[in-house]
Protein backbone atom coordinates (compact mmCIF):
# COMPACT_ATOMS: atom_id res chain seq x y z
CA UNK A 1 0.00 0.00 0.00
CA UNK A 2 0.87 3.33 -1.06
CA UNK A 3 0.19 6.77 1.30
CA UNK A 4 1.45 10.17 0.99
CA UNK A 5 2.30 12.37 3.40
CA UNK A 6 1.04 16.05 3.01
CA UNK A 7 4.32 17.64 4.56
CA UNK A 8 7.36 19.57 2.98
CA UNK A 9 8.95 19.12 6.08
CA UNK A 10 11.83 16.83 6.22
CA UNK A 11 12.17 16.56 10.19
CA UNK A 12 9.01 15.63 10.10
CA UNK A 13 8.59 12.94 7.71
CA UNK A 14 11.59 11.36 8.65
CA UNK A 15 10.13 10.93 12.14
CA UNK A 16 6.91 9.50 10.82
CA UNK A 17 8.71 7.40 8.29
CA UNK A 18 9.99 6.22 11.41
CA UNK A 19 7.53 4.64 12.69
CA UNK A 20 5.77 3.11 9.81
CA UNK A 21 5.85 -1.08 9.14
CA UNK A 22 7.35 -1.96 5.74
CA UNK A 23 4.01 -3.03 3.85
CA UNK A 24 2.89 0.62 3.54
CA UNK A 25 4.82 2.94 1.64
CA UNK A 26 5.04 6.37 2.79
CA UNK A 27 5.20 9.16 0.01
CA UNK A 28 6.19 12.43 0.19
CA UNK A 29 4.81 15.85 -1.38
CA UNK A 30 8.16 15.49 -3.63
CA UNK A 31 7.24 11.74 -4.74
CA UNK A 32 4.07 12.91 -6.20
CA UNK A 33 5.74 15.94 -8.15
CA UNK A 34 3.48 17.93 -5.66
CA UNK A 35 6.08 21.47 -4.89
CA UNK A 36 3.41 23.90 -3.83
CA UNK A 37 3.13 25.02 -0.27
CA UNK A 38 -0.38 24.04 0.94
CA UNK A 39 -1.36 27.13 2.82
CA UNK A 40 -2.26 26.66 6.42
CA UNK A 41 -5.44 29.32 6.17
CA UNK A 42 -7.91 27.49 8.94
CA UNK A 43 -8.19 28.88 12.85
CA UNK A 44 -7.44 25.39 14.19
CA UNK A 45 -5.48 22.46 14.10
CA UNK A 46 -7.83 20.27 12.82
CA UNK A 47 -9.17 22.76 9.80
CA UNK A 48 -5.60 22.93 8.79
CA UNK A 49 -4.82 18.66 9.04
CA UNK A 50 -8.06 18.53 6.69
CA UNK A 51 -7.27 21.60 4.47
CA UNK A 52 -4.25 19.61 3.58
CA UNK A 53 -5.19 16.43 3.30
CA UNK A 54 -8.14 17.48 0.90
CA UNK A 55 -5.39 19.54 -1.31
CA UNK A 56 -3.69 16.60 -1.96
CA UNK A 57 -6.47 14.31 -2.58
CA UNK A 58 -8.71 16.48 -5.09
CA UNK A 59 -5.40 17.29 -6.67
CA UNK A 60 -3.55 14.36 -7.04
CA UNK A 61 -6.10 11.99 -6.21
CA UNK A 62 -3.66 9.65 -3.67
CA UNK A 63 -4.99 8.25 0.14
CA UNK A 64 -3.05 10.72 2.06
CA UNK A 65 -2.62 11.99 4.97
CA UNK A 66 -1.18 15.46 6.63
CA UNK A 67 -0.39 16.73 9.93
CA UNK A 68 -0.96 19.87 11.79
CA UNK A 69 0.98 20.42 15.51
CA UNK A 70 0.93 22.88 17.68
CA UNK A 71 2.09 23.93 20.92
CA UNK A 72 -0.35 25.34 23.44
CA UNK A 73 1.16 27.66 26.34
CA UNK A 74 -1.13 28.00 29.40
CA UNK A 75 0.53 31.05 30.79
CA UNK A 76 0.23 32.25 27.05
CA UNK A 77 -3.74 31.44 26.80
CA UNK A 78 -2.90 28.34 24.49
CA UNK A 79 -0.23 30.65 21.97
CA UNK A 80 1.79 29.82 19.99
CA UNK A 81 -1.17 26.91 18.91
CA UNK A 82 -2.30 26.99 15.42
CA UNK A 83 0.64 29.64 15.00
CA UNK A 84 3.41 27.88 16.18
CA UNK A 85 5.50 27.48 12.86
CA UNK A 86 4.94 31.01 12.30
CA UNK A 87 4.88 32.95 15.59
CA UNK A 88 7.75 34.70 14.91
CA UNK A 89 6.30 35.38 11.72
CA UNK A 90 6.14 33.93 8.37
CA UNK A 91 9.70 32.90 7.48
CA UNK A 92 8.82 30.30 10.02
CA UNK A 93 12.25 30.56 11.74
CA UNK A 94 12.71 28.19 14.63
CA UNK A 95 15.38 30.16 16.47
CA UNK A 96 12.88 33.45 16.18
CA UNK A 97 9.85 31.00 17.00
CA UNK A 98 11.75 30.40 20.68
CA UNK A 99 13.56 33.25 21.22
CA UNK A 100 9.81 35.21 21.02
CA UNK A 101 8.53 32.45 23.03
CA UNK A 102 11.12 32.93 25.83
CA UNK A 103 10.72 36.34 26.10
CA UNK A 104 6.85 36.00 26.31
CA UNK A 105 7.48 33.97 29.11
CA UNK A 106 10.09 35.56 30.75
CA UNK A 107 9.51 35.63 34.30
CA UNK A 108 6.80 33.35 34.64
CA UNK A 109 6.36 30.71 36.73
CA UNK A 110 3.80 28.31 35.09
CA UNK A 111 5.88 26.77 32.27
CA UNK A 112 3.10 24.17 31.87
CA UNK A 113 2.04 23.34 28.50
CA UNK A 114 1.41 20.78 25.77
CA UNK A 115 2.18 19.52 21.93
CA UNK A 116 -1.01 19.06 20.39
CA UNK A 117 -0.94 16.84 17.08
CA UNK A 118 -4.04 16.09 14.76
CA UNK A 119 -4.10 13.76 11.69
CA UNK A 120 -6.47 14.19 8.98
CA UNK A 121 -6.50 11.01 6.69
CA UNK A 122 -8.17 10.57 3.31
CA UNK A 123 -8.43 6.98 2.03
CA UNK A 124 -11.14 4.97 0.28
CA UNK A 125 -13.00 8.55 0.20
CA UNK A 126 -13.73 9.36 3.24
CA UNK A 127 -12.34 11.05 6.07
CA UNK A 128 -11.21 10.20 9.74
CA UNK A 129 -8.99 12.22 12.35
CA UNK A 130 -6.69 11.32 14.90
CA UNK A 131 -5.39 13.31 17.69
CA UNK A 132 -2.02 12.86 19.87
CA UNK A 133 -1.04 15.50 22.98
CA UNK A 134 2.13 15.60 25.24
CA UNK A 135 1.76 17.75 28.48
CA UNK A 136 4.89 19.32 29.94
CA UNK A 137 6.83 22.44 31.30
CA UNK A 138 9.47 24.76 28.84
CA UNK A 139 12.52 25.79 30.07
CA UNK A 140 14.20 29.13 30.43
CA UNK A 141 17.03 27.74 27.54
CA UNK A 142 17.60 25.89 25.17
CA UNK A 143 18.96 22.02 25.42
CA UNK A 144 20.14 19.37 23.84
CA UNK A 145 20.61 19.12 19.46
CA UNK A 146 17.91 16.30 18.31
CA UNK A 147 14.98 17.31 16.91
CA UNK A 148 13.36 20.14 15.37
CA UNK A 149 10.87 23.21 16.25
CA UNK A 150 10.33 23.78 20.24
CA UNK A 151 12.11 20.43 21.20
CA UNK A 152 14.93 21.82 22.89
CA UNK A 153 12.95 23.75 25.27
CA UNK A 154 10.03 21.12 25.98
CA UNK A 155 10.59 18.60 28.38
CA UNK A 156 7.57 15.77 28.70
CA UNK A 157 6.38 15.02 31.84
CA UNK A 158 7.99 12.11 33.68
CA UNK A 159 10.96 12.71 31.77
CA UNK A 160 14.02 15.17 32.93
CA UNK A 161 15.44 15.88 29.61
CA UNK A 162 13.90 18.06 26.59
CA UNK A 163 12.86 16.29 23.53
CA UNK A 164 15.84 17.49 22.30
CA UNK A 165 18.00 15.80 24.72
CA UNK A 166 15.77 12.55 24.43
CA UNK A 167 16.89 9.81 21.75
CA UNK A 168 14.33 9.55 19.05
CA UNK A 169 13.22 6.16 19.99
CA UNK A 170 12.04 7.31 23.21
CA UNK A 171 10.62 10.48 21.54
CA UNK A 172 8.70 8.14 19.03
CA UNK A 173 6.82 6.24 21.36
CA UNK A 174 5.75 9.24 24.07
CA UNK A 175 5.38 12.37 21.21
CA UNK A 176 1.97 13.99 20.36
CA UNK A 177 2.64 13.21 16.69
CA UNK A 178 3.87 9.68 17.67
CA UNK A 179 0.53 9.34 19.63
CA UNK A 180 -1.72 10.11 16.85
CA UNK A 181 0.32 8.02 13.94
CA UNK A 182 0.06 5.15 16.30
CA UNK A 183 -3.61 5.90 16.26
CA UNK A 184 -3.57 6.43 12.15
CA UNK A 185 -1.71 2.98 11.89
CA UNK A 186 -3.93 0.75 14.34
CA UNK A 187 -6.55 2.02 11.68
CA UNK A 188 -5.18 0.22 8.92
CA UNK A 189 -4.40 -2.73 10.93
Amino acid sequence: MQLVFATNNRNKLQEVQKLFPPDIKLLSLEDIGCHEEIEETEPTLEGNAILKANYITKHYGYSCFADDTGLLVDALNGEPGVHSARYAGNQKNTEDNINKLLTNLKGELNRSAHFKTVIALNHNKEQFLFQGIVTGTLTTERKGEKGFGYDPIFIPDGYDKTFAEIPMDIKNKISHRAKATQQLLAFFK
